[in-house]
């Protein structure tokens, strides 16, 4: 398999580098009526000693990102066509937050620059022009996002990415100072995203020693992180924020499989997270991932972290049959999970039973 994939131009990490972040975006602004918006998670919406840490210059754009859904076509479609009306084009875009505020802000740097709605890019290379510099600032470990070819998209019909070598971001903030007050069970599900990366990108026809070894050791330590640190130990996020990292770069050279089909059609229909909708899907998947799934349940009761289950039992089947037929339609996935001839070993029944054990 021959791949030649794009990485991060810059990355900047270690402690404190986000105050370094207006010394970064200065070569990037350009003269005359240019601009940068800042796309920031919400949850820091009113707090004050953050919000005056963000280097914004006269005529910059501020824009807080609902995280509550995940980010969609409409999303995306609405706020280019808002800035082009308001301010015209910006000379780049800033994401501050989670793996959904990162895919905020590479979407719609594509998307100023090329026209349409972004439901017509949902895809591998439909990008037609690269689009603005982007930077992003992850304040969560373990999406990936942060290196990843891909800003993930839910619209009318199918929740896909845009997915191109312009997609990758410009510039990368990696301070682990900005992630030790996430709450529990979302650092909980957003590291154990990352595990789950890995794990997929290892066990697949696309795995290969490129990937592994980017997954190999970021598993060694999501292992650490879990099995070993203390939650309040400053070594925990640096750590967790570099297997994120290398999470990411892992399933970028390989590819993702069975458990994100399924967290797919989790997200598109009910609405889950990408992170729990992860955990939720991988922890029913014994047969396919054998002992990595034990050691994510020894992980889980260790935390005492709640994976919800029992949930089909709720469900009609003409709402499992509607996830069925989002995963169904992911076949570079099953195609790294299964073969070239996985349509041969996987039908809509086996999907539909993955599902009613969740």
């Amino acid at each position: 398999m021959f791949k030649n994939f794009k990485s991060v131009d810059k990355t900047a990490y270690g402690r404190g580098s986000f105050d370094k972040l207006g010394e970064i975006l200065a070569p990037h602004r350009h003269e005359g009526n240019k601009y940068l918006i800042f796309f920031v998670d919400e949850y820091f919406e009113g707090n004050q000693a953050f919000e005056a840490r963000i280097p914004m210059e006269a005529g910059d754009a501020l824009e807080y990102i609902s995280v509550k859904e995940e980010p969609t076509t409409e999303l995306i479609d609405s706020l280019r066509d808002k800035y082009l009306a308001e301010k015209g084009m910006p000379s780049g875009v800033v994401g501050i937050g989670g793996g959904s505020v990162l895919d905020v802000a590479k979407a719609i740097s594509l998307m100023f620059t090329n026209e349409g709605s972004s439901t017509l890019y949902q895809g591998l290379n439909l990008i037609k022009k690269p689009g603005l510099f982007a930077c992003g600032v992850p304040t969560i470990s373990g999406t990936g996002a942060e290196v990843s070819m891909t800003a993930v998209l839910t619209g009318p019909e199918k929740k896909l990415g845009l997915k191109c070598d312009w997609t990758v971001l410009d510039q990368i903030v990696l301070d682990p100072d900005l992630i030790a007050s996430v709450p529990n069970n979302q650092w909980f599900y957003t590291g154990m995203d990352n595990y789950i990366h890995c794990v997929e990108a290892k066990t697949g026809q696309y795995k290969n020693t490129f990937s592994e070894a980017f997954g190999d050791k970021s598993l060694e330590m999501c292992r650490k992180v879990f099995l070993e640190l203390d939650r309040k130990d400053p070594l925990s996020d640096e750590m967790m924020m570099v297997a994120s990292y290398m999470g990411g770069l892992s399933l970028t050279y390989s590819e993702v499989g069975v458990c994100h089909a399924l967290s797919y059609g989790l997200s598109k229909v009910l609405h889950y997270h990408h992170g729990i909708a992860n955990c939720i899907a991988f922890n029913v998947l014994k047969d396919v991932y054998g002992e990595y799934v034990d050691e994510f349940k020894f992980i889980v009761n260790k935390h005492n972290v709640d994976i919800p289950s029992n949930l089909s039992a709720n469900w009609s089947d003409e709402t499992i049959d509607a996830m069925v037929e989002v995963a169904i339609k992911l076949e570079h996935m099953w195609r790294h999970a299964f073969g070239d001839n996985w349509p041969e070993v996987l039908d809509r029944a086996r999907i539909k039973e993955w599902y009613k054990r969740m």
